[in-house]
């Protein structure tokens, strides 16, 4: 061979792998330019009639000139919405928008290219508009467009069988409790009637509790609102998809009358609310923070709506619940401000509300009669006096910090001796570090047993101060100094204690 042809030979050679290259590179461009083979078309999200149902999607309709080519034309809410090929599953390919949050709205869409991929980024359309809309998905070319076609249409009214209905929401006594929704009463074959209180926020409705699967009871109108205007026969939706509430503007009592034969809802307001219960709970209270331990106030005979309660209150802050939920509105002051002493209360009109989190400060411990109207929203604070020292009731006292064998576990602190009524013995070891005392374990909302002054010292010497506090705020710690035995002794009629040294 002619040394001419060897090197020719070897330039070919070394061309064959760019070729190579650069038809792998060519044939993924007209993999993504294939038609998505599919028999099936399904669309999922809130903006769609099954929700995010990925069991149960809402399918589109294959086209008679074109098995490829899918369409649907129906109602779509403001919300969110992808496609898929197969039900059941999440981990599989969907179709979406080349750029996440690709509005559809009253502007046409027409052959706008789309994108196939699983998992992230997890790309939607954004539905801006409601309305009824056709819309197409050509799967041979992979793109889509849209028509708004006009206002959404009513649902179909079929009358709804059930034997049971229940309200749920920010606005129910229940609150968001999907296992224990609040239930209306059945008056007849479809009438179902709710009459009690509601607070302002959200309002459902809905036929088996423990499932937010379902269909609920929703308005049409994302902006439907109950008030003391009240409402007269409003057509309501029962769809899966559970963007719409109700929203309540004043709280009080009213008359929800639910019509599942012809799927309407009335709403009389009855007057101010007068719930079944009212507690107060803070670090003022005897319970704390903890719902558990809150303390109720006892509703007054022949005065709907008021509530009253007289005992002890800590230098702290407080607020009222009709439920123990700390997610739940809450009564409070109007102001953040609002001062309870020996003068009584600074203001007197009380808010209903989520947020802000105001709350009642006492200032000065003591005796307090405490009245709250929940109707005329007001509250009243009577001084009665300093009690001076009460004894802790408690059968149970317990230590803890890291001074302590069992260290800061709440669950789990290191436990008393009972030697009589009032009086409490430690005697073991503890080690150089800060020390509390609880009469309660797996809490930190409860009061706690406290020096009167941060770091007050236990040593070989016994104990710096022997007062202590009562309170929620846990600031204030005693320290060890000396490593070592110690029999410590708690007074709790007294409020005192004793530290004794027993060496290493």
């Amino acid at each position: 061979m002619k040394l001419k042809n060897i090197f020719y030979l070897l330039w070919v050679l070394l061309l064959l792998p760019l070729y190579s290259c650069e038809g792998e590179k060519d044939l993924v461009i007209i993999q993504n330019d294939l038609p998505i083979k599919t028999s099936v078309l399904y669309m999922v999200g809130d903006a769609t009639p099954k929700g995010w149902d990925i069991n149960s999607p809402t399918p589109l309709v294959a086209s008679e000139d074109d098995a490829l080519v899918f369409t649907w034309e129906g109602n779509l809410n403001v919300g969110e919405m992808k496609l898929c090929m197969t039900t059941g599953s999440w981990n599989d390919p969907f179709i979406r928008p080349l750029t996440g949050g690709t509005e559809i709205g009253k502007e046409p869409i027409t052959d706008a290219p789309f994108k196939m991929n699983a998992g992230d980024p997890d790309d939607k359309w954004n539905i801006v508009a409601a309305g009824v809309y056709n819309i197409k998905f050509d799967m041979r070319h992979r793109t889509m467009s849209t028509v708004y076609l006009r206002e959404p249409d009513g649902p179909e009214v079929t009358p709804i069988e059930t034997e049971n209905l229940y309200i749920i929401g920010d606005a129910t006594p229940s609150w968001w409790n999907i296992n224990s929704p609040t239930p209306c009463e059945k008056i007849s074959d479809f009438i179902f009637v709710y009459e009690g209180g509601l607070n302002e926020g959200a309002l459902q409705a809905l036929l088996t509790p423990g499932d937010w699967a379902p269909a609920f009871i929703l308005p049409i109108d994302a902006d439907s609102k109950i008030n003391k205007s009240g409402k007269d026969k409003e057509l309501f939706n029962y769809s899966i998809n559970h963007t719409n509430m109700w929203t309540v503007e004043d709280a009080g009592r009213y008359r929800l009358t639910f019509d599942l034969q012809n799927w309407t809802i009335s709403a009389e307001y009855l007057g101010g609310y007068a719930p079944e219960k009212l507690y107060i709970v803070g670090s003022a209270t005897a319970g704390g923070w903890s719902l558990d331990n809150a303390t109720e106030l006892a509703a007054v005979d022949g005065i709907e709506g008021e509530y009253t309660w007289t005992g002890y209150l800590s230098k702290g802050t407080f607020k009222a619940t009709t439920v123990k939920d700390f997610g739940a509105p809450f009564y409070r002051p109007s102001s953040a401000d609002c001062q309870i002493s020996e003068n009584g209360i600074t203001a007197t009109d009380v808010v209903f509300t989520s947020d802000p989190d105001d709350q009642w400060t006492v200032v000065t411990a003591g005796n307090y009669k405490i009245d709250i109207n929940t109707k005329k929203l007001t509250i009243s604070a009577e001084y009665l006096g300093d009690p001076g020292k009460r004894p802790i009731e408690t059968t149970t006292l317990y230590i803890l910090g890291d001074a302590t064998p069992n260290s800061w576990d709440i669950g789990a602190p290191t436990p008393l001796d009972m030697k009589s009524e009032n009086i409490f013995v430690y005697e073991g070891k503890l080690f150089k570090g800060a020390l509390q005392a609880t009469a309660v374990t797996g809490d930190w909302n409860v009061p706690f047993i406290l020096p009167v002054t941060n770091g007050c010292k236990i040593s070989k010497t016994g104990v710096e101060s022997n007062e202590f506090d009562y309170l929620v705020d846990h600031t204030n710690m005693w320290q060890v100094e000396d490593t070592g035995n110690y029999r410590i002794t708690f007074d709790l009629e007294n409020w005192t204690i004793s530290a004794e040294y027993l060496g290493e």
